[in-house]
Parts: C-alpha cells; structure tokens; sequence
C-alpha cells in the first residue's frame, strides 16, 4: 500500500466516524428552544398550565439534559474502543553536524541532513470491562429518562395544588368582600340609630370591630392570593410582571368522577417509577458484578504505525521502517485479591439492591391503600365543609337580616360572623387537602 492510498483511507475511516458519532448523539437528542420573550398576559386552563410548565420550567430542561448528557456519555465508551487515529508530523535541523565513526580501517563522517517526518498511528483495544461498560451506559441513560419522567409528573402536581390554591383563595377572597358589604350596611344602619338615640354607642363599636377584623381577613387573601400566584408563576418560568388568569374553577378541577375514576384504577407496580427505578439499580448492580469479574479477562490491542521520511540533502540512513503493526494481549494473573475483593464488594451491593426492591414491592401495595384512604377521607371531609361553608354563608345572611329589622341581638351577628370566617377557613384547608392527596395518588399511579 503507497503513501497516498494509506492517507485516503485513514481520512475516511476519521470521517465515517466522526460522522457516525455526530449523527449517534444527534439522532438520541433533541434540542430545546429557548422562549426569550416572556407573555405580558396569560390565560390557562389547568392542562395548558400544566403543559405551559412542561414546556417552559428551567429545572425540567435540566433534567432533559441529563438524559441527552447519559447519551453523549454512552458513546464515549463506545468511542473508546473503536480506532483512534493520530497524525503527526516532524523537522529536524542537524545545523551542518556530521557524525563521526571510528573503525579498524579508519574514520568516517557521516552528514546529517535535514529530516522531515510524517507519522500515522491507528490502534484499537478491545475488552470486556469496555463492552459492560455500555451496557452501565444504556442502563444510566433508562434512569436518567426515569428520573425526567418522574421530575415532569412532579411537576405536573405542583401545578395542580398551586393552581387550585389560587382559586380557592380567590373564591374565598370573594366571599369575604360580600361579607364585608352587608357588615358595612350594618354598621352604617347602627350609626344612624345611635344617633337617633335607639341604640347604644357600644354596639355600633362591636359591629366596627367585625368590620375591621373582615378587612385584615382580605387583606391576609389578598396577601395569600398573591404569593400563590407568584409560586406558580415560578413553576410556569414567567416574570413576575405576567399578569395570569385562570380559567378553570374548582368544581371543574376537583370533581366526584375524576376521584372517584382515580379510587377504581387498578394497581399495577410496574407502572410505579420508584419501582421502576429500584428495578434499574439492581440491573445496574448486576452489570457491576459482571464489571468486577472482567478485571481477570485479557485486552486485547490492535495497533499500526506509518512513517514517511523526507530528507533535505545529500546522505542519511533510513532506520525507521515504513509499517509497522503490532497485535498484543495483556492478562492479569496476580493482584493480591485485590479483583477478588473487588467481585465481592459488587456482590454485596447487588445484595443490598435486592433487599431494597423486595422491600419496596411489598410497601408498595401498603403505600397504595393508605393513599387511596387519604384521598377518600380528603374528599369526604371536602364535600363536608363545602357544605358548611354554605350552612355558615345562609346563617349569616340571616342573621345580617335580622339584625337590620332588630330581631336579633349583636352577639348572634358576631358569632355567625365568627361561624363564616372559620368555615372559610376549614373550606381552603379542606380543598388544600384534597388536592394533595389526589396529586400523590396521582404521582404513586403514574396517572
């Protein structure tokens, strides 16, 4: 083979591998596109702002990009037994010198002219610890897409709880202000009374006091309200300046079908992602034991060299041959147990990941029905205080009424006041409640 068809043929094989490489990690990838420009006005129902966040959250694009980062990883490994090919190329300059030999028949000099090399290097070395090695890769890179799907699953409920959070607090937010209205009337009412003289100062003070204790009760909604809105639009990647609307309401988010829909799926643990990442752990334990015993296989080795010399004068002697290609097999044959030590200690570990998922399976079914039994009680203890929230809203209204036409007395306005502010407050406590337990079921089921 001459110089120049040898050149052909080591630029081709860099090339189909280089492009072979390229069109591996590209191929198994997918770019993510930046939204640099941030919307003044959003308008989402619960599964667009789900979907918004899917598309938009810096921290699930992180964990896309540990996926991409397991593949690019992958075809290292690969690439490290394939053939490396290196070029170089040397000039040297002897400045005149000649060299001198002294022989039985007298001394010679020798010129030393200037030299120009040019040097190829191909090699490969293949072993088993190299061909398990891809096999840990591709059993990394099925954990990395587990540990996306579960980061996006986690961040669809985040997105649920957080939204149904606003809406509750705005439900209750307007509840308070129709409160406020007609407690204001009152107080208005009972201010014309005392000064008419048919009625005491003390009372238009008290019905002041619950006036004022309604206005620091939206208030803290207000407040409540805001810093909800702002923890989804984190979750949503908008800028605080976005101003969201909210589309859905909560009786179209928290229905009796969905949960009761969610209560009738059936379990199926492989469906579960801890479990289906507990699975991968011990087939990555498996591989390491596999790993540890390939320490005491051979590796072989596949290597060639070509060298050109280029002289630039009169004389010098070609001492480095053109080709050369050499074929080695190392085996390792005493280490002090160490490899030995090495096998166990996986063997061990492989030990603990089973334990571990025999474990797991079995909390599994148990975490399955203390789930489905929160959600129950979560849902039964929603519908009961949505009801006394309407209880406490008629028993207000009522007594505001009575109290215009002075058929009942200031403590009955007050403590029905009382009865509405805490049933409000048991009303968002309840719907918090629910959400969470449907979002863990949810998130358990893979749903």
């Amino acid at each position: 083979m001459n110089k120049r068809n040898l050149l052909i043929l080591v630029g081709a094989l860099v090339i189909s591998t280089t492009t072979f490489a390229e069109d591996h990690v590209m191929a198994a990838t997918k770019p993510i596109k930046e939204n640099n420009d941030a919307p003044k006005t959003l308008s989402l129902s619960l599964k667009e702002a789900q979907d918004y966040a899917v598309k938009q959250n810096r921290s699930l694009k992180n964990a896309s990009l540990a996926v991409q980062e397991a593949y690019a990883s992958r075809w290292q490994t690969i690439a490290s037994m394939l053939p490396q090919v290196d070029g170089s190329y040397s000039y040297s300059n002897y400045c005149g010198y000649s060299a001198s030999m002294e022989t039985a028949m007298g001394s010679f000099k020798i010129d030393m002219p200037n030299v120009g090399a040019l040097g190829v290097t191909a090699s490969m070395g293949i072993n088993g610890q190299g061909i398990i090695g891809i096999l840990l890769n591709n059993i990394a890179i099925d954990m990395k897409k587990i540990a996306l799907e579960q980061s996006e699953t986690q961040l669809r409920g985040s997105v649920m709880s957080t939204y149904v959070s606003v809406l509750a607090l705005q439900s209750i937010a307007g509840l308070l202000d129709s409160s406020l209205v007609n407690i204001q009337d009152l107080e208005q009412i009972t201010q014309y009374a005392v000064q008419a003289g048919a009625a005491e100062q003390t009372t238009a003070d008290q019905i002041r006091v619950r006036v004022n204790t309604l206005k620091n009760s939206i208030n803290a909604q207000k407040r409540n309200i805001e810093l909800a809105t702002n923890s989804l639009k984190v979750l949503l990647d908008v800028p605080v300046q976005t101003e969201l609307t909210l589309t859905d309401s909560i009786e179209g988010v928290l229905t009796p079908e969905s949960i009761l829909n969610l209560l009738a799926e059936n379990f199926a643990i492989e469906n579960n992602l801890n479990y289906q990442l507990l699975q991968k752990q011990v087939e990555l334990a498996k591989k390491n034991v596999h790993m540890a015993g390939w320490a005491y296989g051979p590796t072989v080795s596949v290597g060639y060299n070509f060298t050109d010399q280029q002289y630039y004068g009169e004389g010098g002697m070609r001492m480095t041959p053109p080709n050369v290609v050499q074929v080695s097999v190392r085996m390792p044959l005493w280490s002090s147990g160490k490899r030995a030590a090495g096998v166990v200690e996986k063997k061990i570990a492989l030990e603990e990941a089973k334990n571990t998922l025999s474990e797991t399976t079995d909390n599994l079914a148990i975490q399955y029905r203390q789930l489905c039994y929160n959600l129950t009680n979560a849902y039964e203890t929603y519908t009961n205080e949505k009801e006394n929230i309407d209880v406490a809203q008629r028993v207000f209204t009522s007594a505001t009424n009575k109290y215009k036409y002075g058929a009942s007395s200031n403590m009955e306005l007050t403590n029905a006041s009382n009865d509405l502010i805490n049933a409000q407050s048991s009303y968002v406590q309840s719907i918090l409640s629910l959400v969470n337990a449907q979002v863990e079921l949810q998130n358990f089921l893979n749903n």
